[in-house]
């Protein structure tokens, strides 16, 4: 998965880490969970049984990161009628099937082809008989895929997007906000729906709330138009926003908002927390001991300490930890929240006696605003120049390119959120 992996394994302790975090990312792959789930022409919900062969056409529905990988596995163990994939640009195509339509979107700001690919998944339910099924392969990054904005236009939808990717939000609190301004989120897109249905989704989530990943497009929404404008004054942004967006929400705060009783299964299938039971077998078979902290979903900084006062006493141990810390964006450099909070944690450490190897990685390959999915570094670097510069500026992939340790992975087409580690030796 590693790329990069003999050029960084410059040592025995960074050839383990590298390890540890192969094991972790090679863990996330779609087909490790859906061979539980997806039988021949039958899904299992754990004592519920869903024979497909009992309806006229099956139809698939997969969008996200890992839409393509869930695509040709499901594909090969259904017989599929039409099929629709959507992700992001810039993305390989892992398998072609001619039942299956695909379109690439834009991610992490929404554009035209999400709107394209919003409307596409409307029309293929709307054209769905009740006697045929639709299976819904979901994982992280569909908030932007698919895009149906609601009394605003896709300009003001993608100033939204921008606004709340750099004021830092939190995923529940960003995603909160973009059901409100949608036709499609927060389970409008399956709220009339007059066939058989099932979700199967992998979490990119920390508290794996199904309303939260990917906005929600198949499960009941309990927010409101008051969270989402909530929301929005904590972060201050009620004056950047466009003024349709505010109208919008405070109309909908008057309004009663009616929900139908949705006929569709959601079944979390894999979460952030098997990567890390995967690292920690990984990391105990290696040698270390062993122990984790996870649900990381703080400011960046914030949780490099709470990282940092995680470390254990003794030497030949391995802290994993994963999540998804926020970054509020202040400076103009380049970067991603994995690349920062190594250089967080790099910045609390560098002076310490210790040696320790820092990492952090995100399991779907890109990082931010870059081509790198993460960062490997050991805290005794010499001639190390302010690190709070970089930080200041959002500039951490700067940093690294200067002195080294940037993981590069390409996308993996999956995505549970981020993995780490830190070794004391």
């Amino acid at each position: 998965m590693i790329k990069n992996f003999n050029p960084l394994a410059n040592t025995i302790v960074k050839k383990k880490a590298l390890k540890i975090l192969d094991a972790g990312l090679t863990s996330a792959h779609p087909k490790n969970f859906l061979k539980e789930f997806v039988k021949k022409n039958c899904i299992h919900l754990g004592k519920n049984r869903m024979f497909l062969s009992n309806y006229e056409k099956i139809l698939v529905v997969t969008y996200g990161k890992a839409a393509d990988f869930m695509a040709e596995y499901v594909s090969k163990r259904i017989d599929v009628s039409q099929g629709l994939i959507v992700i992001p640009k810039n993305t390989k195509l892992s398998f072609h099937d001619k039942k299956f339509r695909t379109i690439y979107a834009g991610h992490p700001i929404p554009d035209s082809d999400s709107v394209i690919a919003g409307k596409s998944i409307v029309e293929l339910i709307k054209n769905c008989s009740k006697q045929d099924f639709v299976l819904f392969l979901i994982s992280g990054g569909g908030s932007s895929l698919l895009t149906l904005p609601d009394k605003i236009t896709l300009t003001e939808k993608k100033r939204v997007t921008k606004l709340l990717l750099e004021c830092g939000a939190t995923i529940n609190e960003f995603n909160c906000v973009r059901k409100h301004l949608s036709m499609i989120k927060g389970g409008k897109l399956v709220q009339n729906m007059n066939c058989d249905g099932c979700a199967l989704v992998m979490s990119d989530v920390v508290s794996n709330d199904l309303s939260v990943i990917s906005s929600g497009c198949t499960y009941y929404d309990n927010t409101t138009f008051i969270d989402a404008l909530d929301i929005i004054r904590k972060y201050s942004l009620e004056a950047k926003m466009p003024k349709k967006v505010i109208a919008h929400l405070k109309y909908g705060r008057k309004r009663k908002e009616h929900r139908n009783r949705l006929r569709i299964k959601n079944k979390i299938i894999a979460t952030n927390q098997d990567c890390l039971n995967t690292m920690v077998m990984k990391s105990r078979m290696l040698g270390f001991t062993t122990k984790t902290h996870s649900t990381l979903n703080d400011d960046v900084s914030i949780s490099a300490k709470k990282i940092v006062r995680s470390i254990p006493k003794g030497k030949n141990s391995c802290l994993i930890f994963g999540g998804e810390p926020t970054v509020k964006v202040k400076g103009t450099g380049k970067g991603g929240r994995n690349q920062e909070l190594v250089l967080q944690i790099l910045k609390l450490t560098h002076r310490s006696d210790d040696n320790l190897l820092i990492s952090s990685v995100t399991t779907d390959g890109i990082d931010g605003n870059t081509k790198y999915s993460g960062a490997l570094i050991g805290n005794h670097i010499s001639n190390i120049q302010n690190i709070t510069s970089y930080l200041k500026n959002n500039d951490s992939n700067s940093f690294f390119k200067k002195y080294g340790g940037l993981v590069k992975t390409g996308p993996t087409h999956t995505n549970l959120i981020d993995i780490g580690l830190i070794i004391k030796y």
